[in-house]
């Protein structure tokens, strides 16, 4: 047997001041200039943090209106007048917007979900932009005599991610999403009947 080998409640106390270090929050630091342990990197940029995305998510969750009056089928019929049908269009954009934004992004999880190409393509970019940024973060990246920027990090990574995204037909997909929304969207802008309010906004206001 090694007589070097931690013994007993050595043993116990080697282990913990290991997990310290590998597993310290205390350490952490969002330059990442303080702290040497393994969570102080697994930090995202505060642009691309989860809370923005929640917060974003949250405010349009509460804005949203009722799904069952969105797709009430009583409250559909054909514009009188493309006058009318442009009023429709403006006004249910307005009044709908979180739901078409919710729409918009269910579109875009179908198409991603659906192709297992382009899933490996966002893959390929998440991956090399954070491997591009815990780079930035050990040292500063300067290419042509310039500081790489989170903008520049992120087309980067688009550009090593490209060829992927190009064998997964993302620009095929892009149009596709564009296309469904522009079409789901619009007709239902267009053939949605406005409400009482809106009517009577629309009645007074000057000509």
């Amino acid at each position: 047997m090694l007589s070097g080998a931690p013994k007993g409640e050595n043993c116990l106390i080697d282990m913990d001041s290991k997990a310290g270090d590998l597993f310290s929050a205390e350490e952490a630091h969002p330059t990442g200039t303080g702290g040497a342990g393994i969570l102080s990197k697994l930090w995202l940029p505060r642009g691309l943090s989860i809370g923005v995305a929640k917060e974003w998510i949250e405010r349009r969750r509460v804005s949203i209106r009722p799904w069952a009056s969105f797709v009430d089928q009583r409250k559909f019929s054909k514009p009188r007048s493309f006058g009318e049908l442009c009023q429709r269009v403006v006004k249910n954009v307005e009044t709908y917007n979180s739901n078409y934004t919710f729409i918009f992004l269910g579109l875009i999880l179908y198409c991603i979900i659906s192709s297992p190409m382009l899933l490996i393509a966002l893959a390929v970019f998440a991956g090399a932009f954070y491997i591009i940024h815990l780079k930035s973060l050990e040292s500063k990246l300067v290419v042509f005599g310039r500081e790489l920027t989170m903008p520049h990090q992120m087309s980067l990574a688009g550009a090593i991610s490209l060829p992927v995204f190009w064998l997964a037909g993302a620009g095929a997909a892009v149009f596709w999403v564009l296309g469904a929304t522009l079409f789901v969207i619009g007709s239902h802008a267009a053939f949605r009947e406005l409400e009482g309010s809106d009517m009577e906004e629309l009645f007074m206001e000057p000509v």
